[in-house]
C-alpha cells in the first residue's frame, strides 16, 4: 500500500472524540471571525433561506463548489460545526492534514466510497454538535455550470438516515480583496427529507442546486 493509501485511509477513520470542543472552537474562529471579516467588507455576504436550516443535526449540507473560500462560507453561515468531507490527496501534504484535521476534516477516496468513510459518516450524525458537509461535484467548477457531480453522497444519506440541505453559492469564484468589490450570495433551499430512493434524492439536490444558483447542469 502506498504511503498516500495509508493516509487516505487513517484519516478517513474519525471516532465520537476527534469532533471536540476544541476543534469546534477553531472552526468557529476561522470561519465566523477570520473568515467572515472578508466576505463582510469585501463580498458584501448575503445569506438567504436560513429559516430552512434544521434544528437536529440529522442532515447533510451538499453544495455547489467553486472555489476555496466554499468550505470556510459553509461555515461561517450554518449555526453548527460542519464535518467537511475532503478528497485524500489533500492530506498528503504535512501541513494541509493538520489545517484539516483541526477544522474537522476527514478523508474519502472519490473513487471507491470507504467503509471508514460511511463509519464517520454515521459517528457525526450521533454527534449533536456537527453536521456533515459534502461538495459532489467532487472538485471545483467554473460559475454558471454544473457538468459533473457524484450520487455516491447518497450512500452516505442512506446509512446515516439523513436528509440533505441544499446550500448554493454564487460569486465565491471571484477572487477579490478591495472594500465591496466582490458579491457572494449564499441561498438555503428547503430539507430533502430522507427516502429510501436515495436516487430520486439525487435528482432533487441538483434540480434545487440549479434553482439556487442559476448555474446548469451540462453533464450527463
Amino acid at each position: 500500500m502506498s504511503k498516500e493509501k495509508e493516509i487516505g485511509k487513517k484519516e478517513a477513520a474519525r471516532d465520537k472524540k476527534y469532533f471536540n470542543f476544541w476543534r469546534k472552537w477553531f472552526q468557529i474562529f476561522v470561519s465566523h471571525v477570520l473568515f467572515m471579516i472578508r466576505f463582510k467588507l469585501v463580498y458584501r455576504l448575503e445569506v438567504i433561506g436560513k429559516e430552512n436550516i434544521p434544528h437536529d443535526n440529522k442532515y447533510i449540507i451538499a453544495s455547489n463548489h467553486m472555489s476555496t473560500l466554499d468550505p470556510p462560507l459553509m461555515g461561517a453561515v450554518l449555526d453548527k460545526p460542519i464535518a467537511y468531507m475532503s478528497k485524500k490527496e489533500l492530506f498528503a501534504n504535512p501541513f494541509m492534514r493538520w489545517w484539516l484535521n483541526w477544522l474537522g476534516a476527514f478523508a474519502v477516496d472519490r473513487e471507491k466510497l470507504s467503509v471508514s468513510t460511511i463509519k464517520t459518516a454515521i459517528t457525526i450524525s450521533k454527534t449533536s454538535d456537527w453536521v456533515l458537509g459534502i461538495f459532489p461535484q467532487g472538485t471545483r467548477e467554473p460559475a454558471g455550470k454544473i457538468t459533473k457531480f457524484s450520487r455516491g453522497f447518497t450512500a452516505i444519506a442512506k446509512a446515516s438516515k439523513c436528509g440533505i440541505l441544499p446550500v448554493g453559492f454564487t460569486g465565491t469564484d471571484e477572487s477579490k480583496w478591495l472594500p465591496f468589490s466582490g458579491k457572494i450570495i449564499v441561498k438555503i433551499g428547503k430539507l430533502i427529507p430522507y427516502s429510501d430512493d436515495v436516487e430520486g434524492m439525487a435528482d432533487k439536490w441538483l434540480e434545487d442546486i440549479q434553482e439556487l444558483t442559476g448555474f446548469d447542469y451540462t453533464g450527463k
